[in-house]
């Protein structure tokens, strides 16, 4: 299914426009690519206070249903349309697949991958966009180590702050939070990228990928409301290894940008 094209919002904010491949300042526009994955619990709230989302730019949502097993793809088949196209995937794939897909349906100038579990707050869509509008910035990541946090164990914040210490050695990265959700990018720069995750192991490839392009990735702070393996919570330790072995693949193996 093809997502339609974002829809324009009244905004007191005028965008800013980038260059396209043939020279010409193109408005800035958002897809928000939404993996979804057994979310019926956070779904609802998600999909309302995403369509209701301030933003300064005209956007779209594309929702992919990760092969969910509960209620969740009757939820977004009764939220599809208005801004929200709803993609299928007949098995459980990961994360990255869903993700993968969203971008290549992606008609926005750029893109933000937003989880359905509402840890991350759809309000602070206008500040990751800020550094586009204002500076042209490519890449912006939202960190949650910059901004205000709740409900992170111990255990979490560890391997997050040990993965991000692990992407500064290895590539060079002044970042804070390489494992956020919130990663905004240009979308050609995405497509650009020789991107194979399907699982967690898409943050630190794609934050690897960026870096060994030689990007520079800009971060803001952002809110941030963890939940509990209880409340959904999917991601684990067995993650945790993999982001490292992620990293070191990505490490070294040579880029055409080092030959």
């Amino acid at each position: 299914m093809q997502p339609s094209r974002p829809q324009t919002r009244p905004s007191s904010t005028q965008a800013s426009g980038q260059r396209s491949s043939t020279g010409e300042v193109e408005p800035v526009t958002l897809t928000v690519v939404v993996p979804v994955f057994n979310e019926e619990a956070t779904l609802v709230d998600a999909l309302q206070a995403f369509r209701a989302a301030d933003v300064p730019v005209p956007y779209e949502i594309i929702a992919v249903d990760d092969g969910s097993t509960d209620g969740s793809l009757q939820i977004l088949d009764a939220f599809a349309g208005d801004r929200i196209t709803v993609v299928r995937s007949d098995r459980n794939r990961g994360k990255g697949a869903a993700v993968r897909t969203g971008i290549e349906l992606a008609t926005g100038t750029h893109v933000l991958i937003q989880d359905a579990d509402l840890e991350y707050d759809p309000a602070d869509w206008s500040a990751l966009l800020t550094p586009v509008l204002r500076d042209g910035a490519r890449v912006v990541y939202g960190s949650r180590f910059l901004g205000a946090r709740s409900g992170m164990k111990f255990a979490n914040y560890l391997a997050n702050r040990s993965l991000t210490l692990l992407t500064k050695v290895l590539f060079g990265s002044g970042i804070t939070d390489m494992e956020t959700c919130f990663k905004l990018v240009e979308t050609e720069l995405l497509r650009s990228l020789p991107l194979t995750a399907d699982r967690f192991d898409f943050e630190p490839q794609v934050t690897a990928l960026l870096l060994r392009s030689h990007e520079t990735i800009v971060e803001v702070p952002v809110s941030y409301h963890g939940r509990t393996k209880s409340a959904g919570k999917k991601i684990g330790f067995v993650d945790g290894i993999a982001a490292v072995r992620m990293l070191l693949r990505c490490y070294r193996t040579p880029q055409p940008a080092d030959r």
